[in-house]
């Protein structure tokens, strides 16, 4: 089979294109058909900055495709199963980017036949991060339904992005407001079609006094992309028990806040990392997100404002350097 590997950290000409033998799944474990790998930009940075822990590592944690066989402890009702995978990389040498992955089962999720695998290779970094960011409130939910976010009001800074779309089609879909910040009317284009009821352009508008227009008493929830650029407006425009979920920033960025204001507000700054979710928090991520996938409320692609990106697995390099380059949308690799 073919698979991408690297040996090395490093830039992405580190990765090649190599010839294994088909994998066979170990104990709790399946082996998945890969039929698309998603990119998600740790991918890129953990190759970039982080020696691998494998002599060879495959990368890539997102991926959907059809389980063809399963090993012990694993119901053999299982093959044929059409999954989408997440985490797949993690302490693990096998990532998406190949013909054929193992992984323990419950990395393997049911895909339903009305999801295309496009949908299953986006949802487990961008939708479980989102998912986690919009259940950290003092108040809950922890899991993701339909109506379950009636009367909240949700703030995504950042709109345009994978996560910031998976936040505002789960947000909407869950019943909430859903406000979001871009840079420009093309990305506003892209929030308003992933379901954003109130898009602000924080290059001409004043992001407070929109925000406090819309939502007098402030929001609930920020999904934050840039903490210490937008500390102050996430002070501002913060209602009383609201959170701000952090799930992005640089390795040596700084976050300073006024204590006085969030304490009046009893508010919560919460920091978000896929990677050390606490498992129940896993557990309801992944449900939540069946969910919605189920209720055909979330997708990707033009429609719902997440433009796609394909490349051929041989090209799995300028896949990642797309990402790394900023590319609005999802980037995705075919492989079969």
């Amino acid at each position: 089979m073919r698979a991408v590997i690297y040996s090395e950290n490093g830039p992405s000409d580190v990765l090649q294109v190599v010839d294994r033998p088909i994998p066979e799944p170990g104990p709790g474990e399946v082996r998945v058909r890969m039929r698309v790998s998603g990119v998600n930009p740790t991918d890129w940075k953990v190759r970039a900055g982080t020696p691998p822990a494998f002599p060879e590592q495959v990368p890539n944690q997102d991926g959907a495709g059809v389980i063809d066989a399963v090993g012990p402890g694993v119901d053999p009702a299982r093959v044929g199963e059409r999954v989408w995978v997440w985490l797949a990389a993690h302490q693990r040498p096998g990532g998406t980017a190949q013909e054929y992955a193992t992984l323990p089962s419950e990395r393997a999720v049911p895909l339903p036949d009305t999801a295309s695998f496009d949908l299953g290779a986006s949802l487990g970094v961008p939708f479980v991060t989102a998912h986690r960011t919009l259940t950290v409130n003092e108040h809950g939910p922890q899991r993701l339904a339909a109506g379950v976010l009636d009367g909240r009001c949700v703030l995504v800074a950042g709109g345009a992005g994978a996560v910031g779309n998976a936040a505002i089609q789960l947000a909407h879909w869950a019943g909430a407001t859903v406000l979001t910040t871009v840079s420009s009317a093309e990305k506003a284009a892209l929030a308003t079609a992933a379901g954003a009821q109130h898009v602000i352009n924080y290059r001409s508008q004043d992001v407070v006094d929109e925000v406090r227009r819309i939502a007098p008493d402030g929001v609930d929830t920020i999904v934050e992309v840039s903490p210490s650029t937008n500390a102050a407006i996430d002070v501002a425009v913060l209602g009383r028990h609201g959170t701000v979920a952090i799930y992005a920033g640089k390795p040596d960025e700084e976050l300073a806040v006024p204590l006085r204001p969030l304490m009046t507000l009893n508010a919560r700054w919460q920091f978000v990392l896929l990677y050390t979710l606490p498992e129940a928090g896993k557990v309801d991520a992944v449900a939540g997100v069946s969910a919605a996938v189920a209720a055909g409320a979330v997708d990707v692609g033009e429609q719902v404002g997440l433009p796609l990106h394909r490349f051929p697995l041989e090209q799995t390099a300028a896949a990642h350097d797309a990402v790394e380059g900023g590319a609005v949308g999802k980037v995705l690799i075919e492989i079969g």
